[in-house]
């Protein structure tokens, strides 16, 4: 059944996407409109995304990716699909700036396996960056978690089905620069059986806004040339024979109550629980309370989209 709901997924994506492709086509050649001025909530970057997995088979490839760092507090408004800067604020229990790093949704359609909240905070007449927020989302399900973290280096216990070739062991080993002319994301999983076997890393270099022009054509297709790379690479996995494993929800229902139990282990973050939405706070009793231990990560889970939920 999910072979169907997939390829029903693609057939109405690239529908939508042809359309309002012909619609960004025809606005070339209608009369210029007032454009709204992004140089001052909106830093464009180009880079490169890696991905390396070292076992149980050598595989690994690379490709070009655009990118937005967006000034939560100066956006004119703020996509309903993220958070706002006064929620990640809460969420850090920061009181500077907040910056969001993703791809924007183009012709209809958005990918984004991760995004990033740098969250600063202000001492005296400087800011520093404290903590990140990730929002991870997996494809083709669209279910998403996100988490805080320390952007120095933090240890996450995995909390998503972010491919059918990985299982649910093992931890997330995470960092973040600090964003200016270059920005840079690394990512390692360590297995218990496996080791260090994978890396996934994101280099960009920052684009002057006359350079990237008009944002619905910087970032044309940007999602779906994301969307091809994750499909045609898991072709290439399974064709090494690299075992398929299936959503845990099907052999593991309570897996997200596991991996927020595995995580309080390294007690590396202080938050308050949160909601936001079709979000879902879940803490090991399955208890929505807010006396949480304070020293937990709160994971916070977003389940799949229509028509995988």
């Amino acid at each position: 059944m999910e072979v169907v709901y997939l390829l029903f997924s693609i057939i109405s994506t690239t529908i939508t996407s042809f359309a309002f492709s012909i619609i960004l086509i025809f606005r070339r050649f209608l009369p210029p409109r007032a454009t709204v001025d992004v140089g001052d909530h909106v830093t464009f970057y180009e880079g490169t995304v890696w991905h390396e997995r070292r076992r149980p088979v050598h595989h690994s490839f690379r490709y070009s990716v655009r990118y937005a760092l967006i000034d939560l507090d100066k956006a004119p408004q703020a996509s309903r699909d993220h958070l706002t800067a006064v929620e990640a604020r809460r969420i850090s229990q920061t009181n500077g700036s907040i910056m969001l790093l993703t791809i924007p949704p183009s012709v209809g359609y958005e990918q984004n396996p991760l995004s990033l909240y740098y969250c600063y905070d202000v001492e005296g007449s400087s800011q520093h960056l404290k903590k990140c927020i990730a929002e991870v989302t997996n494809t083709p399900w669209g279910e998403r978690v996100s988490f805080l973290f320390d952007p120095n280096s933090d240890i996450v216990a995995k909390p998503l089905h972010v491919s059918p070739f990985m299982d649910m062991l093992g931890n997330w080993n995470i960092k973040a620069n600090v964003p200016g002319a270059d920005l840079s994301v690394a990512i390692s999983v360590q297995h218990p059986e496996l080791g260090n076997y994978f890396t996934a890393t994101l280099r960009a270099t920052r684009v002057s806004s006359q350079i990237a022009g008009d944002q619905a054509w910087f970032f044309w297709l940007m999602p779906h040339q994301v969307a091809l790379w994750i499909y045609w690479h898991a072709l290439k996995l399974w064709w090494k024979h690299v075992p398929f494993i299936q959503h845990p929800r099907y052999h593991s229902p309570n897996y997200r109550e596991e991996a927020l139990m595995r995580d309080r282990k390294f007690q590396c973050c202080q938050s308050p629980g949160w909601n936001k939405d079709n979000h879902q706070e879940v803490d090991g009793s399955g208890s929505h309370e807010a006396d949480l231990n304070p020293n937990d990560r709160c994971f916070t889970w977003r389940d799949a989209k229509w028509p995988w939920c």
